[in-house]
């Protein structure tokens, strides 16, 4: 009964509110809906168009897929072969990247690099067969449809039996939304630096005592002789943003059902443009059983950092007749969504305020700490790049170091256990144990005030030479940090391996955040022939410049 009104959940709502007529949503609206539209089969028909969206008693324009935000749920098996038909109905191009899928390149949806785009009122046909299990999502990549509601989840279960046991799931998408045009938002980016940050520290604001706006004198002086701020911690928060969990805003309390005892599988993805969340059910313990849709050995945690494009499976048990809020609260807390698990619904539990916002360190500067970092770039065997010193590079990190022990910003000291890079554990052994022969450094790098992000100094519009590997290689990638921003980096048609101190059972992933200052290593076989896009997730971030293109040779067909 549930899944037949949810279809067509977004246009009701929007409908209804427009008319402002609230008071004839049936229960399950007001409460949330416990399913998604769910799509699956050999055959998927999918329609890129206009639709209404609306959020918090506003109405505004999106891009959605098959009418509806977020996009259906795709639901696939491991072993199948799937053909997914993409009709656009925009006045513009559109694509649809299949985040986290290993599929052939010319498949794999990035404009410009692995085919050509979808152009308007035509249709276009992915043909791949499924070679994983576990949760994914799929998004445009093409110019900013992301951020205007062009995104959906993918669940594909496994072939065999699966590993992990569990009574009931439910997807958990989280995105951020802003009724400014994405456009819009772009041009204020650039316009001012930290154009959305309204939390900036003041002198008044020191002077009052106020903790949020201490730093030591000496701090404050190498900020500001930098010109940078030690509040911009998100380029685009809550002052524009409303927080989504399954398309619903903060006060629409969507809902999932259980029943106590339960093992409750949440499947959760962070599809949001510019937002990483600090995951939380106060309360509730929380299992985590895969990352990125490969499963890990269980960690038990409290709470858990999850960037932009990363999923994390975790398990909940609740054993009382009783409600649990899931918060999910915005990395620099300037805002959060929050949805219920509960045995009914109706039911809601109490929504913990904002915390205190968290404010950069030098740490998060790549200067000062444990310095184990220093002195990679300088070993025998390491191909160092050539850092572009522009206008488009404000600073280089003096001493970046590994933060993969850390839980992210503001998580430090919260009282209770949050989960860190390097408790993740593969559950199988990894395949390939040959040690990598080479290691290439990529540095992330920008310019805040101007807006202008890179590689090595260098934008995607600047044509940079494309990273090259040898098919089958086993290489090394070292990611260093040069800016004071998190970045979520993202390789497509391959996992790698999180260099993360388990040799041999290194977790598997396909996007890794990499704190201010920095440094991650991840061991890669490049074993997917063609070209690849490998980039900040960031849609912003992406979309300024901070993409390259990953190249795998020799070719099928070609000489070995």
């Amino acid at each position: 009964m549930h899944r037949s009104y949810s279809l067509h959940r977004r246009a009701f709502l929007g409908g209804a509110l427009g008319l402002g007529a609230a008071g004839l949503f049936p229960a399950w609206a007001q409460s949330g809906s416990p399913g998604l539209t769910t799509l699956s089969g050999d055959d998927i028909r999918l329609s890129v168009g206009h639709s209404h969206f609306t959020v918090g008693g506003r109405a505004g324009h999106a891009i959605t897929v098959n009418g509806t935000l977020p996009a259906p749920l795709i639901r696939l098996r491991e072993g199948q072969n799937v053909r997914l038909h993409v009709t656009n109905h925009l006045d513009e191009d559109t694509s649809i990247h299949w985040h986290g899928l290993l599929l052939p390149f010319q498949m794999d949806g990035v404009p410009g690099i692995s085919f050509p785009g979808i152009r308007p009122h035509e249709t276009f046909t992915y043909e791949f067969p499924v070679r994983q299990s576990g949760t994914y999502w799929y998004h445009s990549h093409s110019g900013l449809q992301e951020q205007s509601g062009h995104y959906g989840p993918i669940v594909i279960d496994p072939a065999g039996a699966d590993p992990v046991a569990y009574d009931r799931e439910h997807v958990i998408v989280l995105s951020d939304w802003s009724f400014l045009h994405p456009h819009q938002i772009m041009a204020k980016l650039r316009q001012e630096a930290g154009y959305f940050n309204r939390n900036r520290m003041t002198l008044a604001g020191r002077l009052s005592g106020d903790t949020e706006q201490q730093m030591s004198a000496s701090d404050r002086q190498m900020f500001a002789q930098m010109r940078m701020d030690p509040t911009d911690i998100l380029d685009v928060n809550g002052t524009t943003y409303t927080y989504l969990i399954n398309g619903h805003g903060p006060d629409e309390n969507w809902t999932g059902l259980f029943a106590p005892g339960e093992r409750v599988r949440l499947r959760i993805i962070n599809a949001s443009a510019m937002t990483i969340f600090n995951i939380r059910l106060p309360g509730l313990p929380m299992e985590v059983v895969s990352a990125d849709g490969i499963d890990v050995r269980p960690v038990r945690v409290d709470e858990l950092q999850i960037s932009v494009a990363e999923t994390y499976d975790v398990i909940v048990q609740p054993t009382g007749a009783q409600a649990y809020t899931l918060v999910a609260e915005a990395m620099d807390r300037s805002g959060l969504c929050r949805a219920t698990l509960a045995p009914r619904l109706g039911m809601s539990a109490p929504v913990p305020p904002l915390r205190d916002r968290p404010v950069l360190t030098m740490t998060d500067m790549g200067m000062g700490g444990d310095h184990a970092g220093m002195g990679h770039s300088m070993r025998d065997g390491v191909a160092a790049p050539q850092v572009d010193l522009n206008p488009g590079v404000d600073m280089i990190a003096p001493m970046p170091r590994d933060r993969t022990g850390e839980p992210g910003l503001g998580l430090a000291d919260v009282g209770h256990r949050v989960l860190t890079y390097r408790d993740l554990m593969a559950l199988t052994p990894n395949a390939d144990t040959r040690p990598p022969t080479r290691t290439v450094e990529v540095h992330l790098t920008g310019n805040m005030e101007r807006f202008m992000w890179s590689f090595d100094g260098r934008r995607f519009s600047e044509n940079p030479e494309p990273l090259r590997f040898e098919r089958n290689e086993r290489v090394r990638v070292r990611l260093i940090n040069d800016t004071m921003m998190a970045h979520p980096i993202h390789l497509h048609g391959h996992f790698f391996e999180l260099v993360n101190g388990h040799s041999g059972s290194h977790p598997q992933k396909h996007t890794v955040n990499v704190l201010p200052g920095g440094i991650v290593d991840f061991d890669l076989t490049a074993d997917a022939p063609g070209d690849w896009a490998f980039h900040c997730h960031l849609l912003f971030h992406m979309h300024a410049g901070m993409m390259r293109t990953v190249t795998v040779r020799p070719m099928d067909g070609e000489a070995a």
